[in-house]
């Protein structure tokens, strides 16, 4: 979070005099007092993340004044994924009053307590797979997983990992005992199912169990011959560090994705992602180029009909909602609420994820574009699709969006949204 700064505050008063601004007028255009406004400026009071951006954007800073606002994070090491332990053997336990565990474990560690025997007395020893009965279980997997993810956005992780998790196990055996060309077509798919699991163990909050998982994710690809998955999963790292508002790994991880070896969706996800982080960094130019790029790219068609697709497939027209999305990090509110507005009308009713992602982020435009009343409408509709999904990174931003609303505490809107808020936006009790 921003620090009470003078030096930032001196260069927030040096721009808005250049600018020929008051602070009365600068406090119009971003919405925010002009007593805070002062404080900010005489080093007293921290700014806002989006106060921050909001000045940027109006003083014409690109990024300068976001900046000298961000807790440096020099000599930072790219984010990596978890080493692989020599796993032999995946331990899930399943509880009839709901929890769940999952846990990898070494060949000594199986053996040490005795579990390898159990499972393969129980269970016996697979023999080899009849060629119509692999294929019939590789076309109800993929059949399977599209049910997942439709399921996916509508119910919290929890419902869903045990079963992918399962079906990645099965998938990743059954491999052992059939042809090669089914061989690959079977690790792919696993390599899907895993990297599925990626995403929604970060859902959960769960962000070492999510780099886990999307490196299980390569191994199964790289194990079935293919390579490309490796650049997605740097993509994946990068939404990581997106949300830990570090700009500069996003960057770093999303351009390393855009190599030319790499199929066209990967390096379109890729400059998408990058863009997240210009966008964060207040480079509005650089962001703008890199979505060109993105578009550019994922015009193009790859991957076979049979190959699930990377990323999401709930977007109509994913450069456009990214856009919107970069326009509010940009310190353009205005901008982000009208093509959010475009976009989400697109987007069916049924991804309750995507719709409550996006839409608390064009409530958040809305909000700091002054609009309270109708961030707050805009808002409303959504919480029960919060509540059921579930999402880490949604209550990130529905935080951001509750701090907003909270500078308005007279408006009748803020005060009845506000207990449901405080609810949906608490801490999870260990």
């Amino acid at each position: 979070m921003p620090q009470p700064s003078t030096r930032f505050g001196e260069e927030l008063r040096k721009r808005r005099l250049d600018a020929g601004l008051s602070l009365t007028t600068l406090s119009g255009s971003v919405h925010y007092s002009k007593a805070q406004l002062s404080k900010v400026e005489r080093g007293i009071k921290a700014p806002s993340r989006d106060l921050v951006r909001l000045c940027d954007a109006v003083l014409q800073a690109d990024g300068a004044l976001v900046a000298l606002a961000t807790r440096p994070v020099a000599d930072t090491p790219l984010v990596q994924a978890p080493d692989a332990i020599d796993e032999e053997e995946w331990t899930m336990q399943l509880s009839p009053d709901g929890p769940s565990w999952f846990q990898p474990l070494g060949r000594r560690q199986v053996v040490g307590a005795g579990a390898a025997s159990l499972m393969r007395l129980s269970m016996g020893a697979p023999g080899p797979v009849a060629p119509a009965a692999s294929a019939g279980m590789l076309e109800a997997s993929r059949s399977l997983f599209t049910h997942y993810r439709r399921l996916g956005q509508s119910v919290e992780p929890g419902y869903l990992l045990p079963g992918l998790i399962a079906q990645t196990h099965t998938l990743r055996e059954l491999s052992v005992h059939v042809d090669d060309g089914t061989r690959r077509d079977l690790l792919a798919l696993g390599s899907r199912y895993a990297e599925y699991v990626g995403w929604l163990m970060q859902e959960t909050g769960d962000e070492h169990a999510a780099l886990w998982w999307t490196q299980r994710a390569v191994d199964l690809a790289a194990a079935g011959g293919d390579h490309a998955l490796g650049g997605y999963a740097l993509v994946r790292r990068a939404l990581i560090t997106l949300y830990q508002d570090d700009a500069a790994q996003t960057v770093a991880l999303a351009q390393r994705a855009q190599s030319e070896k790499l199929p066209p969706r990967i390096r379109g996800l890729a400059a998408q992602r990058e863009a997240q982080g210009h966008a964060l960094a207040g480079d509005r130019d650089a962001c703008l180029r890199a979505l060109d790029r993105a578009r550019t790219l994922l015009a193009r068609k790859d991957g076979g009909a049979d190959t699930p697709v990377i990323g999401s497939m709930h977007l109509p027209d994913s450069v456009g909602m990214v856009t919107g999305w970069c326009l509010v990090d940009l310190g353009r509110p205005r901008e982000a609420a009208e093509e959010l507005d475009r976009q989400l009308v697109l987007v069916s009713r049924d991804a309750v994820r995507t719709q409550v992602r996006y839409g608390i982020r064009r409530a958040l435009a809305y909000a700091s574009d002054g609009e309270i009343d109708h961030a707050c409408a805009v808002t409303e509709p959504l919480l029960d699709g919060v509540a059921a999904v579930r999402s880490a990174t949604v209550t990130i931003d529905l935080r951001r969006l509750a701090r907003l609303l909270a500078r308005h505490p007279t408006h009748t809107a803020v005060r009845r949204l506000a207990p449901r808020l405080g609810t949906l936006t608490r801490p999870p009790t260990s």
